[in-house]
């Protein structure tokens, strides 16, 4: 009789101490993934032309573009040195859109204000990197 008692406070303790814990690692688990999706890794500036933004994906449709940055100076008589940089914009940014597509059109040389996430999600884009401002540069005389 009392082994009964003590073996069914045993398992209520147990299954009592497995709820609390699985509570605890989801609840872990959510700050987690909020961080990974909120949380900025760096904030800066990239300076070059806009080659392309566009409109990709099958099941979630994500804005993406590519930067081409030019190094200057770093080579003494030498030509200079393009990379491309790709980026993502997130389709709230419509503003950021616009500017963009009208860069990629002039082919003028921009500043682009972005922020770097610690994770990339499928639904948001293909980088970590994402546009925040588009800064043009002042026509010169």
């Amino acid at each position: 009789m009392e082994d009964q008692g003590f073996l069914n406070k045993a398992k209520a303790a147990t299954m009592k101490f497995i709820k609390r814990l699985l509570l605890i690692l989801l609840a872990i688990g959510l700050v987690v993934m909020l961080f990974m999706y909120f949380g900025v890794f760096e904030r800066g500036v990239m300076a070059g032309k806009v080659l392309r933004i566009a409109e990709k994906g099958v099941i979630f449709k994500t804005y993406e573009g590519q930067l081409s940055r030019e190094a200057f100076g770093s080579l003494k008589g030498a030509s200079p040195l393009a990379e491309t940089y790709d980026f993502s914009v997130e389709g709230s940014q419509a503003e950021v859109l616009k500017d963009l597509q009208a860069v990629a059109l002039s082919g003028e040389r921009v500043n682009l204000h972005f922020v770097k996430r610690y994770m990339k999600f499928p639904w948001r884009g293909d980088t970590r990197v994402f546009i925040t401002r588009v800064e043009r540069s002042a026509p010169q005389p």
